[in-house]
């Protein structure tokens, strides 16, 4: 008997033992930088003539890991063997399959230091972000377990006389997981595992700037006995090989999460008939947004200054739930955006190795410049109240940085920036606050602050994202208990962590027999 799922429990870093084991895991894993890691195709490591590397945002220089770089004639013979795999895998029981994720979620709770300090190197994570990460990626393998389960077993239907009827859910094929390096294990393990529990086989391809997290999920799944070929590992630039993993003939189905512009290029070359192709291609997209948090003029003005910042600046403004627009009430708005100033000026900034960092770096170079250019552009649109400069060192380190007076229709409150930037927008009630919040292309997370009790149910019908929250931040998701998902250009709404999440990942087969 399976127990009933809960959320794994974070690490306390304040507890000093556990704060010398922190310390001593990124010793360790600092003597591990700068391995290569090979490709894996049905169990088959490879290597490549080209190579591309995976840095430090804290510190450009220091190489990660050594990564092959596949060419399509790769990709495509990871296609072939998924497409072989299927046809034995599809069949195992979900007992059988589920056990496996439940065997990776016990070997990743026994290495939860080590692995956080490779997110801490590799992502430029805080501790408790990098243990936030690996915590909800344990919640995802214990809860699809459960769930495939639950997925397998008798479903209800009508009864009708005279016939035996049943509801089976079986697996699509070959699916392409392409996952953010935003939250490099967690959605990767959550969208790989969701793929093969359900007895598909899988093409992982990790995000080039946290390939060697994608390679410790493999060396996990290699520890748990998972047959060669159910998972394959084949990480590159989606630039070379993303059009040859979406376009084959035998991908099933892609499942992925990252920048809106990528997944609109995905649904539209996965909806292209190929040639030899006998199916329509399911694409689950997560792809972003612009969330806003609105502040109604009746709150606890402390517990949401504290939200918007922990939202806005948490993990750097790189959490595609994070939020990044502040919709504040005229009448309490010149008190609300001084204490998000005095917040702003309280955060410390640098390496995440040091624990004492609440924010560290931005992703990568790329990122740095087009963070900065917003902060120019946010200049000209509003009035830059605090933040808005690159730190001088080794990594890719910005200010947080809070532009007040932005109208709803300025870029910096309309474009997704994906960084440590805040606009600041007056509403002069509380309808107009709903209808600036919802005035994107994106609905993906929100968050209401307020007493109010008939504008806490008027929210819940009106502000349009696929997660609402009330009177608290709008980042921090747990499986379970938030099923994740956005709407309008914020992706498909999967619903990634509920109950609806591995319908994607199968299709229903009715079988009714005469008695």
């Amino acid at each position: 008997m399976v127990e009933e799922f809960k959320n794994e429990k974070f690490i306390d870093f304040l507890v000093p033992e556990n704060h010398q084991k922190m310390e001593l895991a990124l010793k360790e894993v600092k003597q591990e930088l700068g391995k290569e890691y090979e490709i894996i195709i049905g169990g088959k490591k490879i290597k490549t003539k080209e190579k591309f590397q995976s840095y430090n945002p804290s510190n450009k220089d220091e190489v990660i890991g050594i990564l092959q770089q596949p060419s399509h004639k790769e990709v495509r013979q990871a296609i072939e063997v998924a497409f072989e795999k299927f046809k034995g895998w599809s069949k195992e029981p979900a007992e059988k399959r589920a056990e496996y994720l439940f065997k990776t979620a016990s070997i990743m709770r026994e290495n939860k230091f080590k692995l956080s300090a490779w997110l801490v190197y590799e992502v430029g994570k805080s501790w408790a972000e990098a243990d936030g990460d690996i915590a909800e990626a344990i919640d995802f393998l214990e809860f699809y377990g459960r769930e495939a389960l639950r997925y397998a077993g008798p479903q209800p239907l009508t009864k009708i006389p005279g016939e035996k009827n049943e509801l089976k859910y079986i697996p699509l094929g070959v699916g392409a997981v392409i996952p953010p390096w935003n939250f490099p294990m967690s959605i990767l393990t959550g969208m790989t595992s969701a793929s093969f529990v359900t007895g598909n086989t899988v093409i992982l391809k990790p995000s080039s700037d946290s390939p060697v997290t994608g390679a410790k999920l493999m060396e996990l799944l290699e520890e748990t006995g998972l047959p060669e070929g159910v998972v394959n590992f084949v990480p590159g630039r989606g630039s070379v090989i993303g059009d040859t993993l979406v376009s084959h003939p035998h991908t099933r189905f892609i499942a992925f999460t990252g920048s809106m512009a990528v997944g609109l290029h995905i649904n539209e070359l996965a909806s292209k008939v190929q040639q030899e192709q006998i199916w329509i291609k399911r694409v689950l997209a997560e792809m972003g947004g612009k969330n806003a948090i609105i502040v109604d003029e009746d709150v606890n003005l402390t517990t949401a200054a504290d939200g918007v910042i922990a939202s806005a600046f948490g993990y750097q403004g790189q959490k595609c739930s994070a939020c990044s627009r502040a919709v504040v009430l005229e009448a309490i708005y010149n008190k609300f955006l001084d204490m998000l100033v005095e917040r702003g000026k309280q955060i410390k900034i640098g390496s995440p190795v040091d624990p004492t960092n609440y924010m560290g770096p931005v992703i990568n170079e790329r990122a740095f410049k087009a963070i900065l250019n917003y902060i120019e552009i946010g200049k000209k649109e509003g009035h830059l109240v605090y933040g808005g400069k690159a730190i001088p060192g080794p990594g890719y380190f910005i200010e947080p940085t809070i532009v007040a007076d932005i109208t709803s229709e300025a870029r910096i409150a309309q474009e997704e920036i994906f960084g440590p930037v805040l606009a600041v927008i007056k509403a002069s009630n509380f309808d107009e606050a709903l209808t600036i919040a919802n005035s994107t292309m994106y609905g993906l997370t929100g968050s209401v602050y307020t007493n109010n009790s008939a504008h806490l149910e008027k929210a819940k019908t009106v502000f349009h994202c696929g997660n609402l929250y009330l009177n608290r931040k709008c980042t921090g998701a747990f499986v379970g208990g938030h099923p994740f998902g956005g709407f309008n250009m914020s992706g498909t709404d999967s619903k990634a962590g509920g109950r609806d999440y591995l319908l994607l990942f199968t299709q229903a087969k009715a079988i009714s027999e005469a008695l």
